[in-house]
């Protein structure tokens, strides 16, 4: 992840694309991240899979593999992700 980053959204459903950077604007999503206690997860093969895809759009099949492993640490490390993952999945 040198110095290009993905930020993906899941809601339940399919993960997606919220937000690419690259440079200063990286910089400044990850001071974001940081202040609002967002996870954040080095993986330079996924990134560069993944900054091909335009934002907004979902996580494709052939990616789910990769994107659910980043989930899943997520979930482990994440009491409240995994709270909003549970609730989601009891209605």
């Amino acid at each position: 992840m040198a110095n290009k980053g993905i930020a993906l959204i899941y809601d339940g459903n399919i993960p997606q694309i919220l937000a690419k950077a690259e440079g200063l604007l990286l910089k400044k999503m990850l001071e974001i991240a940081d202040k609002h206690g967002i996870i954040v997860i080095k993986d330079a093969e996924t990134v560069e899979i993944l900054k091909e895809l335009p934002v907004g759009s979902e996580i494709p099949e052939e990616l789910y593999m990769a994107v659910s492993k980043i989930l899943a640490y997520c979930y482990n490390i994440n009491s409240d992700f995994r709270k909003k993952v549970t609730d989601r999945y009891k209605k």
